[in-house]
């Protein structure tokens, strides 16, 4: 899901803003809407006025060009909790998904009764467990359910003036078909925006104190072996001439984009699970290796 659902996505569910942060998010929707204008030119130029900017980059004109579906997260890869979960449940959805907002739904996903926001769990039953008899249906939010056709400029001033951070994507049965979140949307205009879970600039990976490494898709794995000190392109399913990442080692033991969650044995022993991934692309894996594992 992201908001994918977390992943996520994944990815990518925030807390309502208030006070000083709402008036600079408002200017800051105010400055997009200003350039999405019914007489402006769908076309975006570069710095020098020469030539449209190449498909799929981020910019002012995909306001306009590109549809929700084309931002969405698949159906396959929303994280979602039934009417029926238990709040342990619940909270451990919320720490293994690293999401702010869970879409809710009564038998299976194409029925969606609400939104479940981890600011409202918090402050009804805080976090040691207190609070009185926990009641679902009492902290659900409205969602917001759009078709796959529209702009995805409307959705993002529907967002703002509705104060939604999410949205169902619905298709012509009524189905769900995907979900959305406001910053998906935002990333198309600006470019991916990095969260407290993204790997810093400074490097590739992060440890935890477990042991285990949290890396980017994109991480060379040459500097990755030599860091855990493991070979991962010696085994006969790896053919180490055709990948260079830690993401195309994924893809090549599967043989397809995995969805996230999803975990890859390696032949050593090594277990990787994919925490962000989207349709397209893996972004995010954690590494665990063989002796930091508690079997």
């Amino acid at each position: 899901m992201g908001d994918s659902i977390d992943g996520s996505s994944n990815a990518a569910q925030r807390a309502q803003p208030d006070g000083h942060e709402e008036e600079e998010q408002s200017g800051f929707f105010r400055r997009i809407f200003g350039a999405f204008s019914p007489g402006e030119d769908d076309t975006d130029h570069d710095e020098h006025g020469s030539g449209a900017k190449a498909e799929g980059q981020p910019g002012i004109g995909n306001l306009r060009r590109m549809a929700v579906e084309d931002a969405a997260i698949p159906k396959a890869d929303i994280i979602s909790v039934p009417s029926t979960i238990s709040k342990d449940e619940l909270v451990q959805v919320f720490r293994d998904s690293g999401l702010t907002r869970l879409p809710v739904y009564k038998g299976t996903l194409d029925t969606p009764i609400g939104l479940v926001h981890l600011k409202d769990l918090a402050l009804k039953h805080g976090f040691n467990g207190a609070g009185g008899r926990f009641s679902l249906k009492r902290m659900l939010r409205p969602l917001l359910f759009v078709p796959p056709s529209m702009p995805i400029g409307v959705l993002l001033q529907k967002m703002q003036s509705e104060r939604r951070h999410m949205a169902l994507v619905i298709d012509e049965y009524g189905g769900v078909d995907g979900l959305i979140t406001i910053e998906d949307l935002i990333e198309q205009v600006v470019g991916e925006i990095e969260d407290e879970h993204d790997i810093d600039d400074g490097g590739y990976w992060t440890q935890e104190p477990s042991g285990d490494y949290l890396a980017a898709a994109k991480t060379p794995l040459d500097e990755f072996e030599e860091e855990i000190g493991l070979s991962l392109t010696e085994a006969d399913e790896v053919d180490k001439e055709e990948i260079d990442t830690l993401g195309g080692l994924v893809f090549m033991l599967l043989g397809r984009v995995p969805v996230r969650g999803e975990v890859v044995e390696h032949p050593t022993g090594v277990m990787i699970e994919v925490i962000d991934a989207d349709a397209r692309r893996i972004k995010r894996l954690k590494v665990c290796l063989p002796g930091s594992r508690n079997d």
